[in-house]
């Protein structure tokens, strides 16, 4: 697959670092993106303006007053808009060579079952975790890399999962934590939290620099404060621990 003049132009600054083949690897490349709010409306854009071949939108709500703070692909005007259709508009404004197809559904694990297993890597978005777990069980199922965030407040925590190789995300999360609705956030971490999934997403589609393997990256906006916890696989996890272990 081959990069017309337009292309190697746009991505010129980031063909300094993965080359050509890395630009071509990502035009190839399908992620999905589930839940397009305060992670995954950020997360799209980038993805977008990479270059990635396809991106594939799923979330079934619509745009609310409350969003504009930090789902920044949703503007004053698309208030009451399907989220699908707000942001696949301003993708395909951003790059027109990247192709984005939408799904106006709930995640459930009959959508999940049906769109996984089409693309390279899922960049979960979400913000209940019935719905990560569903999702978790899937991409393991599938073998897909999944790149987890998830946010509250000024507090962050992300995960690279490459099943039969990393933890999953039920080894880290035993069991559903509460879900609390309206929770607090401000703006700029899910953005934040959102770029660190889009690098983990290039690393994986291109082949360049080191993955965060076995990586629980945790961020504290309070004190300015990273962390990295090191996570293994659960031998009892429910939903991965029949997956042999696999070389890097």
């Amino acid at each position: 697959m081959t990069l017309a003049k337009e292309e190697l132009e746009r991505y010129d600054r980031q063909i300094r670092l993965i080359g050509i083949e890395g630009q071509e690897r990502l035009k190839k490349s399908k992620v999905l993106v589930v839940g397009i709010g305060g992670l995954g409306s950020p997360a799209a854009l980038y993805l977008a303006a990479a270059g990635v071949g396809e991106i594939v939108l799923v979330d079934s709500e619509r745009v609310e007053p409350s969003n504009l703070n930090r789902q920044v692909l949703h503007w004053t005007r698309d208030i009451g808009e399907l989220k699908v259709k707000s942001a696949s508009e301003k993708l395909r404004e951003l790059n027109p060579n990247v192709k984005i197809r939408a799904y106006s559904e709930l995640a459930d694990e009959r959508l999940l079952e049906e769109v996984v297993p089409q693309v390279d890597v899922v960049i979960d978005g979400l913000d209940n975790w019935s719905t990560r777990f569903a999702l978790n069980r899937v991409c393991v199922k599938y073998k897909k890399p999944l790149v987890h965030a998830g946010v509250y407040g000024v507090y962050g925590q992300a995960l690279l999962v490459v099943p039969g190789i990393t933890p999953c995300l039920q080894c880290i999360v035993v069991k559903e934590p509460p879900t609390q609705r309206p929770f607090p956030i401000l703006g700029p971490v899910p953005g934040l939290m959102a770029m660190i999934q889009v690098m983990e997403a290039i690393k994986i589609l291109t082949g360049y620099g080191r993955p965060a393997l076995n990586k629980l990256i945790v961020f504290n906006g309070y004190s300015m404060e990273f962390q990295e916890i090191s996570v293994y696989r659960n031998p009892s996890c429910p939903v991965c621990s029949k997956l042999g272990n696999e070389v890097t």
